[in-house]
């Protein structure tokens, strides 16, 4: 309604002149393209598509840089350019954009370039229901007087529905009904609409001093919606004349810039009683939805002031309701419009819809480098606008369409000789006086691809840790490139070192955009030590430019292998044990613990301790040879089978360790070792003493007699075997794995050793007895020296040549391996 009674002469001008200046555009369709929306739409709905309407082809739309623009700069809707579909870009409302307007269309344009076409799109915003009607007052108060005559008309001010149309209010009933009241509800000058209470019977206030019932607004939406208010009447004894205004519409004007207590206008009433009854107070009947009012009125005058300054822009007239009542509570109801005239106090606004830069220095005269709209939110001639682009000779402005502009080149650029211009934009508009707006736009030139990417360093090393978590970052390369724009933007990439070659090394990759080295899987130092590959950096020119730079990977090694030991062999069941005779002095050579680690550095540094022992005072091992030697004399009270347990550490950070466990038999003589070897793993096994004392006992005699025999033979044997010079050794190989452990580092000193296997032994058990050197060839001995890749430990598995599979008394691979 609000719309309606808007100026149509300035509304018609506006469509003249946006045809004429429509038609004179080839390259506008003549026509707008129609489509339809309901409001509230979810954000992304789609409303149609436009490419197909425009016989656009979605291609089209992005080679074209197709774009919507409207005249408000606001964007309802968007292009979605692969598609060509147009779909909602936010919720909306139709109160909130049109008001009360019978229609809302929101027109808009549809721009391409190269060329540049122009499509008017409308949209028009269909209204739902979704708001209820609502009463300004929750409860209205009537006082009528009791000789009021059946038919007569009591003014209500009417409920308010935001909706339009159909959706609007349609109907009013009361309930519960009565035979006093009903509701009448309609139009009548200009379209306005008019509810009334009407007395459809006398009242009698001795009868019935007072009436209550509710109204009930219905609008025509499905389903409907309604609203409620109380109505209660009091019924008087005298005063039956209502004021009367002299005009039921009252307009006025104001301007926007008029200053805080200023007279818009003054209404009007006459009541024809006399006394209280006739004398007539004004106040203001709160429309519903209306912000707090900008106007007051004096309640005795009816003069109607500015409380605030009014904005134009912000809203063109304000609808008022006056209602004069009488001392005797009748009341009259008139409306107020009061129409806001516009001042210049907007400037122009510009608002640009693209914008290039930097431009190449060989760009065609013409080239587009700015598309932008201007507008005023003044109306008449406060809202035409002019631009002017100031003193440049290799720049234009040329219209567009409407109020859209585009700012051009004239004449070719010279990056050489001006390598930044800085244009200024000035739009004023016809107003008195003129308010101006300007814009800069800094467009630079733009160079060629002639400078390749330049690294920082010569060459990188890196360093990472071995068995490292995938995608682990060690570093980075960075390159620069002395051009600007994509000319400059740097990539980086693996390259192989010739054309030639196969494809550079798979575990590791570089960032394509910042040059970060990744390396993507857990690298083992024991296996690789350093990695070099070559990385690229390319430009994004035509053609594009690369250099390339070396970046070396150095694998640390980390302690992640536990010692391995040689001797004693671990997976023997039971272990085997060492002879020690009772005679033997501090400082005897039992065995030798010899283990081995496969890392590098102080990683494969080994040291000996003694974990647990049946007798800890009588054992030592040595810290760093691993020789288990007697501590003290052996004594009679020492327990016979003497069990150990040694600690091998590295020097790892945290260290890494394995134990060797071991027995020693302490005998008087080496006779009849198996019977004693057995009878001692048939103690252990058994654990009771009870059947340990009846075996010793029934056999005491028989053990006796065949001990000392058998030690007899034993030494007159061995001393036999010592004269001819036979001495059983094991196979070369085992002596140069030991040889080859002790120069990785686990043997610090020099030894060679005699192995004496005893007749009786079945278990193939071996004996370091005494260091005898000159029973080894020379290169057989560890030396201790040489250089450190000597030193290192043989990668891999032991093989069955390594440890002499021929020997009897020589442990097998596979019994190397499983440790």
């Amino acid at each position: 309604e609000t719309e309606a009674v808007r100026r149509p002469d300035m509304a018609i001008a506006r469509q003249v002149l946006c045809l004429s200046a429509f038609l004179s555009l080839p390259h506008a369709r003549a026509e707008p393209m129609r489509y339809s929306v309901a409001e509230e739409a979810e954000s992304g709905s789609v409303v149609a598509n436009v490419a197909e309407d425009a016989g656009l082809a979605p291609a089209q739309l992005s080679a074209r840089r197709a774009r919507l623009a409207s005249e408000d700069g606001r964007q309802h809707f968007r292009l979605d350019r692969g598609t060509g579909r147009l779909v909602v870009a936010e919720r909306l409302d139709r109160e909130e954009l049109c008001g009360q307007a019978g229609t809302c269309t929101l027109p808009f344009e549809l721009l391409l370039a190269n060329p540049l076409q122009f499509f008017r799109v409308e949209v028009a915003v269909e209204d739902i229901n979704d708001h209820s009607p609502v009463f300004p007052e929750e409860r209205v108060t009537f006082t009528i007087l009791e000789t009021s005559n059946p038919g007569s008309r009591f003014p209500l001010e009417g409920a308010r529905d935001l909706d339009v149309g159909s959706n609007s209010i349609q109907a009013y009933s009361i309930a519960p009904e009565n035979e006093y009241f009903t509701v009448s509800f309609g139009s009548r000058i200009k379209g306005k609409k008019y509810v009334e209470l009407v007395l459809e019977k006398a009242l009698d206030r001795e009868e019935q001093a007072e009436v209550a019932f509710s109204l009930i607004a219905t609008d025509g939406g499905s389903p409907p919606r309604s609203g409620t208010t109380q109505i209660h009447i009091v019924v008087l004894d005298v005063n039956d004349n209502a004021p009367i205004f002299t005009q039921e519409l009252y307009i006025g004007q104001v301007l926007e810039n008029a200053p805080e207590g200023s007279v818009v206008l003054s209404v009007v009433a006459s009541d024809r009683d006399v006394g209280a009854n006739g004398d007539i107070a004004y106040q203001f009947s709160q429309a519903v939805g209306q912000s707090p009012s900008a106007f007051a009125i004096d309640p005795t005058s009816g003069e109607i002031k500015l409380t605030k300054p009014l904005d134009f822009e912000a809203a063109e007239n304000h609808e008022l309701s006056v209602r004069a009542t009488d001392g005797g509570g009748l009341s009259a109801i008139c409306k107020v419009l009061v129409e806001v005239v516009d001042v210049n106090d907007n400037a122009p606004e510009l608002v640009v819809s693209s914008f290039s830069s930097p431009l190449p220095e060989n760009a065609l005269p013409g080239t587009v480098v700015a598309l932008f709209t201007v507008r005023d939110r003044d109306a008449g001639a406060n809202g035409k606008i002019s631009c002017a682009l100031e003193d440049q000779l290799l720049f234009s402005l040329r219209p567009a369409y409407k109020n859209y502009y585009e700012l051009v080149t004239v004449s070719a650029l010279d990056r050489e000789e001006t390598a930044r211009y800085v244009l200024t934009v000035t739009a004023a508009d016809a107003g008195s006086p003129p308010l101006t707006t300007t814009q800069t736009f800094t467009v630079d030139v733009s160079d060629v691809n002639d400078n390749a990417p330049v690294f920082n360093q010569t060459s990188y090393t890196m360093y990472v840790r071995e068995n490292n978590v995938p995608t682990a970052l060690v570093g980075a390369v960075s390159a620069s490139d002395a051009d600007v724009g994509p000319n400059a933007k740097v990539t980086y990439f693996l390259a192989p070192a010739h054309s030639a070659e196969r494809p550079p090394c798979s575990c590791l990759s570089v960032n394509s955009e910042n040059g970060h080295v990744f390396v993507l899987r857990p690298l083992d130092y024991e296996q690789v030590r350093q990695i070099e590959v070559l990385v690229s950096a390319s430009d994004a020119g035509s053609p594009p430019l690369r250099a390339n730079v070396t970046v070396r990977l150095v694998v640390v090694d980390e302690n992640d292998n536990a010692p391995l030991v040689l001797h004693p062999a671990q997976d023997s069941s039971p272990p085997s044990s060492e002879l020690v005779p009772m005679s033997a002095e501090a400082g005897y050579l039992v065995t030798k613990v010899v283990a081995v680690d496969a890392d590098s550095g102080q990683n494969s540094w080994l040291s000996y301790h003694l974990l647990r022992a049946t007798d800890p005072g009588l054992f030592a091992v040595g810290a760093q040879s691993g020789e288990v030697r007697l501590r003290r004399p052996v004594t009679e009270r020492d327990a016979v089978k003497q069990k150990l347990v040694v600690l091998v550490r590295d020097n790892g950070r945290p260290p890494l360790s394995a134990t060797a466990a071991l027995s020693a038999l302490l005998l008087n003589d080496f006779s009849d070792v198996r019977l004693r070897h057995s009878s001692l793993a048939t103690e252990d096994e058994g654990g009771s003493l009870t059947t340990y004392l009846i075996i010793s006992l029934v056999f005491v005699s028989l053990l006796f007699l065949a001990s000392t025999a058998a030690f007899i033979a034993h030494k007159v044997c061995k001393r036999k075997e010592l004269k001819g010079g036979h001495v059983l050794y094991g196979t070369g190989n085992l002596q140069s794995s030991l040889a080859d452990a002790a120069t990785a580092g686990t043997l610090p000193h020099a030894y060679c050793y005699e192995i004496s296997l005893t007749t009786g032994s079945g278990n193939s058990e071996f004996k370091f007895l005494k260091p005898i050197l000159p029973s080894l060839p020379p290169q057989h001995c560890a030396t201790g020296g040489g250089t450190d890749d000597e030193q290192d430990f043989p990668r891999g598995p032991i093989t069955a040549e390594d440890v002499a599979p021929d020997n009897p008394g020589t442990p097998s691979a596979e019994q190397f391996n499983s440790l």
